[in-house]
């Protein structure tokens, strides 16, 4: 009996608050709305120091430019865009699969959530070129599809890269901040 009264009072206690908070203009995180493509911009850069081995890490940054608080979540799907707006192969992968990747980062207005990506630029996969040109065409942007919503936003790569493999890039969950975890 007295649990049932504990938990009753505990419920209205969290209406109470999340009322009293929408009507003073606060966001509580079951209000906030998933960030569409119009609202982030966005980069994708590489990290100064991470080439190694015949691979490079680069930092997927992306920043709420509304006015208004929303969220991101997962894994980014990230299409690569050569000079021509040609879209060149491309294929995202979980840097650590089996683990959850739906991780909810809420952005005010100018906050912003990363993710990692790790590839290699220049040793060629299974039917690439070995010699004479480079394993796959450059990328200059990225098209990137940011859960849970439906919008795209297309960020420059910088500096421009081939991404070998066919395109293979290991990916880590967004995460709140301007930088991604790591990837390996």
């Amino acid at each position: 009996m007295r649990r049932r009264w504990f938990a009753a009072a505990a419920a209205a206690g969290a209406a109470i608050v999340a009322v009293g908070a929408a009507a003073a203009g606060v966001h509580t995180t079951a209000d906030v709305p998933p960030c569409a493509g119009a609202a982030l911009s966005g980069t994708f850069t590489a990290v100064r120091g991470s080439a190694g081995a015949g691979q490079i890490s680069y930092n997927l940054r992306l920043r709420n430019r509304s006015g208004r608080t929303c969220f991101v979540s997962g894994l980014p799907g990230v299409r690569l865009v050569g000079r021509s707006g040609r879209l060149l192969p491309s294929r995202v992968s979980p840097a650590h699969p089996g683990q959850p990747t739906a991780v909810r980062v809420v952005l005010k207005p100018g906050s912003y959530a990363a993710a990692t990506a790790r590839f290699s630029p220049d040793v060629p996969g299974v039917g690439e070129p070995v010699s004479g040109r480079l394993c796959e065409p450059t990328a200059y942007r990225a098209r990137v599809h940011v859960p849970p919503a439906d919008g795209v936003i297309v960020t420059p790569v910088v500096p421009p890269t081939p991404v070998c493999e066919h395109g293979s890039m290991v990916f880590s969950v967004l995460v709140a901040g301007k930088n991604g975890p790591a990837t390996g």
